[in-house]
C-alpha cells in the first residue's frame, strides 16, 4: 500500500488497519517533524515505512517518484486534505484560504495520481478520500460551503481521469469515510474511527478487481453525484 497523508487522523488509523491485516504500507507525512505515524512505524517497522510529501508542491512529488524508483504497489490512496471554517459563505472566504483548500484537496490528489499511477499495478486500486458533501445531489442543507466545492471539484477531476483511463482494468474509488471524530471531523462527529476505518478498509478490498470509478461510502453504499 502506498497512502498518501498518514500523519494523523484517517490517514494514520488506515495505516495502522492495514498494518494488523499483515499489508505493507508506505505512508506519507509532511515536513520533516515527528508524527504519531512515525510512532505507529517503531511499533511495527517490519509493515510500516515513512515517506515524506506535501501535495501542494509538485517538486516533492516528483522527488517521492523518483525515491520509489521501481517499486509497485497493489493500492495508492491519497488521503491528505485539510478543511476551513464551516461559517461563511464561499464569497466571504479569503482568496488565499479558498486557494489553500481547493489545492489541498482537488489539485493535490490528482498531481499525486499522474505522477504515481505508473507505480500502481495494472490491475491494483488507485483511491482518494473524499467525502459525502462532495455530492452535488445530496447537497441540500448547504454549509461548509469551501470544503464542500473541494471535494465536489475532486470528485469531478476523477471522472475525468476516469474518462481518459476508461480502458484499464485498475480500479478507482473515490470514498466517503462518514462523519468521522478526529481533528478534521471535529467533536460532533457520528463515527468513531473505528466504526469507520475497518469498513473502508473492507470496501476497498471488496472493491478490487471491478475497474472503473465507484464513489462509495465506508459501508460500500453507492453515493449519489
Amino acid at each position: 500500500m502506498l497512502l498518501i497523508g498518514a500523519s494523523r487522523g484517517l490517514g494514520l488509523a488506515l495505516a495502522r488497519e492495514w498494518a494488523r491485516g499483515g499489508r505493507h504500507v508506505v505512508a506519507t507525512v509532511r515536513g520533516s517533524g515527528r508524527t504519531p505515524a512515525h510512532d505507529l512505524a517503531d511499533t511495527c517497522a517490519e509493515q510500516i515505512e515513512i515517506e515524506t510529501v506535501d501535495v501542494t508542491e509538485p517538486a516533492q512529488i516528483a522527488a517521492l517518484h523518483a525515491r520509489l524508483a521501481d517499486r509497485m504497489f497493489d493500492l495508492l490512496f491519497v488521503n491528505a486534505g485539510v478543511t476551513n471554517q464551516p461559517e461563511g459563505t464561499v464569497a466571504q472566504t479569503p482568496t488565499d484560504e479558498f486557494n489553500r483548500v481547493m489545492v489541498t484537496n482537488a489539485l493535490g490528489p490528482l498531481r499525486v495520481i499522474e505522477a504515481l499511477q505508473d507505480h500502481v499495478e495494472p490491475e491494483g486500486t488507485i483511491g482518494v478520500m473524499s467525502s459525502g458533501q462532495g455530492s452535488v445531489a445530496n447537497n441540500e442543507r448547504g454549509g461548509h460551503e469551501v470544503y464542500r466545492g473541494s471535494k465536489a471539484a475532486l470528485n469531478t477531476f476523477m471522472r475525468s481521469y476516469a474518462a481518459r483511463h476508461g480502458g484499464e482494468r485498475r480500479t478507482l474509488v473515490l470514498m466517503a469515510p462518514g462523519w468521522v471524530d478526529t481533528e478534521l471531523g471535529g467533536p460532533n462527529a457520528r463515527l468513531s474511527v473505528d466504526e469507520s476505518i475497518p469498513n473502508v478498509v473492507r470496501t476497498l478490498d471488496a472493491l478490487q478487481g471491478r475497474p472503473g470509478l465507484h464513489y462509495v461510502d465506508y459501508l460500500g453504499r453507492t453515493v449519489a453525484w
